[in-house]
């Protein structure tokens, strides 16, 4: 296939790491496959394309659970990092539909190989709740998908809440460990919300594991755990548990130790702990389960 000169090119040393990288990754595969039901899943946790330990947690759902073969993901930026890539370069028959931001980040994936071997589709937008569900079912996916895999960086519950044209069997949110395992907490909408704008620190975002996992409850999802990097959390639809284990938010929740908070001019600052929390203590957030509008560090 021609592809426009202006296209990004992956160079052959560049394909040739990631080809080691995939048998690498097979070896860990077939040996989670031997695996029983572990006591946590990032125990199954495995680093290829992913952020964090992710692609070994989806492998080992996917070959215990009857999952449809089609994902959705967003905020996947170029999906040079993504939470589906290595899904779908390990077993091609995956349907998938990616959503960014950012016009640029999509020309790239259309641009690469990716996109003309595999069945996806990428569409650049900026995701609110008004518009999720006509960017999804206008994409050409409805009804029940395998995977969701939501990483907003902002109204992360808010959109959950919104989609209603697919039943996702597993879905995948990130979660806002500064936020604490106790209170069920979300920054407020705003359709134009963003991360670094809201706050200087950068710490003030999307919703505490506590809050999604009563939204998940709603909608007929249990908690089953968190990745190692306590960032994104893993819910599974009731009917399709098999030999999963139902998780509490105290149970679920690890606490992040990355350190991304910026100062006022972009400086990075490297707050860790409670000082992350402090940061943010006064800011506005939503208890999710009473309605109320109350500070981020409020006991």
């Amino acid at each position: 296939m021609t592809r426009p000169t202006t296209a990004p090119r992956l160079r052959a040393p560049r394909d040739h790491r990631e080809a080691l990288l995939m048998l690498t990754a097979e070896l860990h595969v077939q040996r989670i496959a031997t695996l029983g039901t572990l006591p946590r899943i990032n125990q199954a946790g495995l680093k290829v394309f992913s952020q964090h330990d992710d692609d070994g947690i989806i492998q080992y759902l996917i070959q215990r659970l009857d999952v449809p073969r089609s994902f959705i993901e967003f905020g996947v930026e170029d999906y040079e990092e993504a939470n589906t890539r290595f899904l779908l370069l390990r077993d091609g028959t995956w349907r998938g539909l990616l959503l960014d931001g950012d016009p640029a980040n999509i020309d790239y994936i259309k641009y690469g190989e990716l996109y003309w071997r595999y069945d996806l589709t990428a569409a650049a937008a900026f995701i609110t709740r008004e518009n999720i569900n006509d960017l999804i079912a206008t994409n050409g996916f409805v009804g029940e998908v395998g995977i969701l895999s939501i990483d907003l960086d902002g109204v992360d519950y808010w959109v959950w809440e919104a989609i209603t044209v697919v039943d996702p069997v597993i879905v995948i949110v990130e979660y806002n460990s500064v936020f604490g395992s106790d209170a069920a907490i979300t920054v407020p909408y705003h359709p134009q919300f963003q991360r670094t704008a809201a706050h200087h620190s950068n710490l003030y975002f999307g919703a505490s594991l506590p809050a999604l996992a009563h939204l998940a409850a709603r909608k007929g999802y249990a908690l089953i755990g968190s990745n190692s990097a306590g960032n994104n959390a893993y819910f599974v639809r009731c009917d399709r548990l098999g030999p999963l284990a139902a998780l509490t938010p105290a149970e679920g929740y690890i606490r992040s130790t990355a350190r991304e908070s910026i100062d006022p001019s972009g400086a990075p600052t490297f707050l860790n702990g409670d000082d992350r929390l402090r940061a943010i203590a006064d800011m506005p957030a939503v208890d999710v389960i009473t309605g109320e509008l109350r500070r981020v560090g409020a006991r």
